[in-house]
């Protein structure tokens, strides 16, 4: 989940852009609708696999290396800032789920790299430095000089995309902004993007990774927009005939879920629910049915191969592919099985190779690391 704001942010951006309009600097990073993303590399690198007959794609939401604490903003805590240790412990554990399922890419959402709520830890060159990926591309979603409210100070967040291959032609795509929110409040708030970015495969000289994190909380039709245009983005890599890997945290759920309102789910001890939103909550609203077509969101990526398939997102048990989990129940503690822990699916993977991925796993086990489980599959190459 990402930083929703408060009341107090409004009241203290006031003052700062003021201070900042005078002083000639921009508060909030803003951005074109195509631009080129930001690159990485590792030290030291690691040999590049020359002969590739299977590939590991996996996506995760790392939630700013943050695992449970219980952060304000975005869960049910009024934590603002991590101790560098706690920040490296966290990061440390990241590090060491990765090299243990060894992904060849790997798409991250809540990556932070210049932030004071993690200690201004770099962490998609940490991870980069401590595993056998080698190169890294990074779009902001969230790049903001000081956010005043409860001393949050400055953030720089967003995607990642991190490869063994090197990563040219990367791209940050604009997604549209929230419309359902007051000028001040849309200033100030999360500016989504798309992250493509094309990976010298050998022997497959038109390979492309595409990372996205979708909105989770707007009231109009945003979601539907950034799904679309996440289709649009999919469907231009078909056309000219290219491979993809894609995927990320689309917070929407499968067209199959039964149950769609999470309202009850997701609120605090304090918070009401209305409807299918909440009012009096820090969350601005629940995830799901604010628009009238929600249940189709996700159907047009299923024209694509997911990784994993429609026909198990249609069993009856679906508990062992969710990847999300709540914070207002007893789930976040340790020692609950998957079943508990778990409560939606919100993170997925799709290819258009023609023969689809041989495998997909939601790795449940991945508990105290994120809000988030890993998704990953594989992909087998004739």
């Amino acid at each position: 989940m990402p930083f929703t704001g408060n009341s107090n942010l409004k009241k203290y951006a006031v003052c700062l852009a003021v201070v900042f309009f005078f002083s000639c600097r921009s508060l909030v990073t803003t951005y074109e609708d195509v631009e080129s993303a930001n690159s990485y590399t590792a030290s030291p690198l690691q040999d590049e696999p020359q002969n590739v007959e299977s590939l590991k794609v996996m996506t995760w939401n790392i939630r700013f290396g943050a695992g449970r604490i219980p952060f304000f903003g975005d869960s049910c805590g009024d934590r603002v800032l991590m101790t560098k240790g706690e920040t490296e412990g966290y990061l440390n554990s990241i590090v060491a789920y990765i090299k243990s399922t060894e992904p060849d890419i790997l798409l991250l959402q809540e990556v932070d790299i210049s932030s004071k709520r993690s200690s201004y830890v770099n962490q998609l060159q940490y991870i980069l430095d401590r595993t056998h990926l080698n190169y890294g591309a990074y779009a902001s979603m969230w790049n903001i000089e000081i956010v005043a409210s409860d001393g949050l100070g400055k953030v720089d967040a967003g995607n990642a995309i991190l490869s063994r291959w090197k990563i040219t032609d990367a791209e940050r795509i604009k997604l549209p902004l929230r419309t359902d929110q007051d000028d001040l409040t849309q200033y100030f708030y999360l500016r989504r993007n798309i992250l493509k970015a094309k990976i010298t495969l050998p022997e497959h000289d038109n390979f492309y990774a595409v990372n996205i994190h979708a909105t989770a909380f707007a009231k109009d039709d945003t979601k539907q927009k950034h799904i679309d245009e996440y289709v649009n983005v999919l469907n231009g890599i078909e056309e000219n005939d290219d491979i993809f890997i894609s995927g990320g945290d689309l917070n929407a759920l499968t067209p199959w879920t039964s149950k769609r309102d999470f309202c009850e789910d997701d609120k605090c001890s304090d918070d009401v629910c209305d409807g299918n939103y909440n009012t009096n909550t820090v969350y601005e609203g629940s995830y799901f049915e604010f628009i009238p077509n929600e249940i189709n969101l996700l159907r047009p990526l299923y024209n694509f191969n997911p990784a994993i398939d429609s026909v198990s997102l249609q069993q009856d048990d679906l508990s062992l592919i969710n990847t999300h989990s709540p914070w207002n129940t007893n789930a976040n503690n340790t020692g609950f099985s998957d079943v508990d822990y778990w409560d939606r699916k919100l993170d997925y993977l799709f290819t258009n190779f023609e023969d689809g991925f041989i495998n997909g796993t939601t790795h449940q086990d991945a508990h105290e690391l994120s809000d988030h489980a890993p998704v990953s599959a594989t992909l087998a190459f004739p």
